[in-house]
């Protein structure tokens, strides 16, 4: 029988036996430099933005270039009268609720009041241009402006100094910017990923729990909530207000969750809210009788605050420290508000375009009296809502906007802060998710923990370090399972060439004389001492067994989940493969992947370190292979030949 590179023959006595086993080989030699070219393409460019330049004459690739960085310039061209038509009803609508949420949001954070409308007319404008999302409804955010605040206010105090405080705040908001148009130009973005969603739902409802509480002393005259309770003597109008325009936008949000078609309920109460309030107060001179009102607005659009910012100085730590954070929160809370909705209208969001967009618009903002501003998921979700068919919602947001600056300022001065507490309360209740944190609880209970210590560590420590402690925990949690991976036993499914996991497939049974071995992640210097150590132990365990079963020959290591393998870890095959001939037992490994093989060979010039008999495609294939040898090994009578196979 003639033998060839396909076939394994083993012959004994008058008999043949063949079966063909596959080659182990290597992948296509490549040059350090073209290796190091692929790792860099797949870490920073797995997207392969440059795609659509290939094969392109020049003008098409700079038309192509101008409408990356500049979404406006691909859907501009094609805008019709009938598309501006749905967004004005949209872009109107947003408007309803991002002034007096503008308004609120800035008091969360201790900055005036007008600070958050400023923020909610330059920033749309430069995400209409620079933004990839139909649906992202831009302006000040809740989680952002209650950080940004709470940081801040660590050193500085808004009420001793607020105009140092409100130079910090224009400062933290440069730099976060920066930070965000950075990870969009490096394109670390992957970065962000390390907030993961049971950090965000814990982080979120400990934040709305905190803002809730602050925002007592403005409904029921609560102060100092965390040291000692005391009511101060507000008038009962002012309770009885917080308390009627409370239980009004709660019912609205209510109404609007159970009804989505009437989404226009829940985003124009709180404008109603505010006028009705501020008619109110004006009546009956509210500003008389205990009424904390927001007093006098300054009129007129953004003045310019580049000379504002400080980048010298004790507090500059804390600024670039502030604008990093705030920047990763409200960068991740845009993208994946953008994603959601992109998503749910089946189009691409690009996150890389949208670390730029945000990040510019910040950087932008920073210079026109602006603090921290990303798209929130209550007001895009307004916008997707009334119908809005591109970024030209934004557009007419900002006019809205500007046209209160320029015209309806006065009209805001006897608007009582109760008001503006209710409006914050209302919006942070639906930052808390219940049933996402019971989903988590079914499935992963380490992720669970994670959640809770994000959730009590904003309460009861601080924003930033609960959201630390919780990606601290994140990390640890990882680096377990680099450092143990899971090794599992497999056995064979009878009637069939499978095998799997003899603890997930009771049918699964074992094979006498082998010891099949997954290993379950790459194999690197973190994790080979426990490899070795695990992996012996397993071999123990089969030899305090072989009563119930036969000796141990082959332990065999199934390695298809090993995606890569530093030069620690080809010394774990060395020292386990010596210690195993030590016992007679022979190392076989199955389906070794590109990168893993080709160290192999590397090291094993000689083919004596790993021989190629040893290696296998299937595990199917080593079984029957290995187990043929070894029948012919205890019955070839003395003097007879075996023919060893070869590849």
């Amino acid at each position: 029988m003639e033998n060839n590179n396909n076939n394994n023959i083993i012959m004994h006595s008058h008999h043949c036996v063949e079966m063909e086993v596959h080659h182990v080989v290597p992948p296509p030699h490549k040059s350090t430099f073209q290796k190091l070219k692929a790792r860099l393409k797949e870490t920073f460019f797995p997207d392969d933005p440059l795609r659509q330049f290939k094969g392109q004459p020049l003008k098409t690739k700079f038309v192509l270039g101008a409408q990356y960085f500049f979404p406006i310039l691909q859907w501009g061209p094609n805008y019709t009268f009938q598309l501006f038509k749905s967004d004005l009803i949209a872009g109107l609508t947003i408007a309803s609720l991002a002034i007096p949420q503008g308004i609120s949001y800035a008091k969360l954070a201790n900055l005036p009041p007008i600070v958050g409308l400023y923020s909610s007319f330059v920033p749309p404008l430069v995400y209409a241009v620079l933004g990839s999302s139909r649906d992202l409804a831009v302006g000040p955010v809740s989680i952002a402006s209650l950080v940004l605040g709470s940081m801040l206010r660590q050193e500085v105090s808004p009420t001793t100094d607020p105009l140092l405080f409100l130079q910090l705040a224009f400062t933290s908001t440069f730099f976060a910017g920066l930070f965000q148009a950075s990870l969009g130009i490096l394109r670390l973005g992957f970065i962000i990923d390390f907030l993961s969603k049971a950090i965000l739902i814990g982080f979120m409802a400990g934040a709305a729990i905190i803002v809730s509480l602050q925002q007592l002393k403005s409904l029921l005259g609560i102060t100092h909530f965390t040291k000692q309770m005391g009511l101060v003597p507000w008038s009962w109008q002012t309770i009885l207000m917080g308390i009627c325009f409370l239980i009004l936008l709660l019912l609205a949000r209510h109404i609007s969750i159970r009804k989505p078609k009437l989404f226009w309920v829940s985003a124009g109460a709180p404008l109603v809210s505010v006028i009705i309030s501020t008619i109110l107060v004006f009546a009956i001179k509210g500003q008389n009788h205990g009424i904390s009102v927001i007093g006098k607005l300054q009129e007129g659009i953004n003045p310019p605050s580049w000379n504002m910012l400080r980048f010298h100085g004790s507090h500059l730590g804390l600024v670039i420290k502030t604008g990093i954070i705030t920047g990763i929160l409200s960068l991740t809370e845009g993208i994946a508000v953008g994603r959601t909705f992109a998503a749910l209208r089946n189009y691409k969001v690009d996150g890389n375009k949208e670390m730029m967009a945000i990040g510019c618009m910040n950087v932008v903002g920073s210079f026109t009296s602006c603090y921290v501003t990303t798209g929130a998921f209550s007001r895009s979700a307004v916008n997707n809502n009334a119908g809005a068919k591109s970024a030209v919602s934004n557009v007419v947001m900002s006019v809205t906007v500007m046209v209160t600056l320029l015209f309806l300022m006065p009209l805001f001065q006897y608007t009582p802060n109760v008001v503006l507490g209710a409006i914050i309360v209302t919006a942070v209740i639906g930052l808390i998710d219940i049933p996402a944190a019971l989903l988590i609880w079914r499935i992963d209970k380490f992720d669970f923990i994670v959640m809770l210590t994000a959730f009590f560590g904003v309460i009861f420590i601080s924003v930033q370090q609960g959201l630390a402690l919780a990606v601290g925990l994140s990390t640890f949690k990882i680096l377990l399972q680099i450092t143990r991976p899971k090794t599992v036993m497999l056995g064979k499914i009878p009637g069939t060439d499978i095998y799997r996991n003899l603890h997930q497939y009771k049918e699964a049974v074992r094979v006498p004389g082998f010891l099949i071995l997954s290993i379950e992640a790459p194999i690197n210097f973190a994790n080979i001492t426990y490899l070795n150590e695990r992996t012996l132990r397993w071999i123990e365990d089969e030899e305090d067994n072989k009563k119930e079963h036969s000796s141990l020959q082959f332990v065999i290591l199934e390695m298809s989940a090993v995606s890569a393998i530093d030069t620690s870890g080809i010394s774990l095959f060395r020292d386990l493969k010596a210690t195993l001939e030590k016992k007679g037992i022979e190392l076989v490994l199955v389906n070794p992947l590109a990168e893993v093989i080709e160290k192999l060979k590397r090291v094993d010039e000689a083919n004596d370190f790993i021989p190629t008999q040893n290696l296998f495609l299937t595990v199917g294939e080593a079984v029957a292979s290995l187990s043929i040898a070894m029948k012919n090994q205890s019955t070839i009578p003395e003097g007879a030949h075996t023919i060893v196979p070869h590849y």
